[in-house]
């Protein structure tokens, strides 16, 4: 079975691990770019999360091999600080994941 691990802040961090991911918190940009590219080679990783602000830091390079990869599956956790559409997410979401748009109806 694969893990879910999680790449962020420390104020995220504890519950995320009270929900059983595996944790990797980093205090700042620097640290996210050094912990990310190790986790892409792991087998027993299925799903990174990582803060979208340091998804948005990331160089175009590694950006580039991990939209190739097919597991693990690298996805961004929406800020905190920004007000976010989640049926637009969610929407973009899928149509990365599947290569399709799909519109949700209520």
């Amino acid at each position: 079975m694969f893990k879910l691990v999680i790449v962020t802040d420390s104020d995220r961090a504890s519950g995320f691990r009270l929900a059983g991911a595996e944790v990797y918190e980093a205090d700042g940009m620097e640290e996210a770019r050094a912990a990310i590219p190790p986790l892409l080679h792991k087998d027993d990783i299925g799903i990174v999360a990582v803060n979208e602000e340091y998804m948005l830091g990331l160089d175009e390079k590694l950006m580039d091999r991990i939209e190739k990869m097919h597991r693990p599956l690298i996805i961004p956790i929406p800020s905190k600080k920004k007000e976010v559409d989640r049926r637009t997410y969610i929407e973009r979401l899928l149509r990365k994941a599947i290569g399709y748009n799909i519109v949700l109806k209520r």
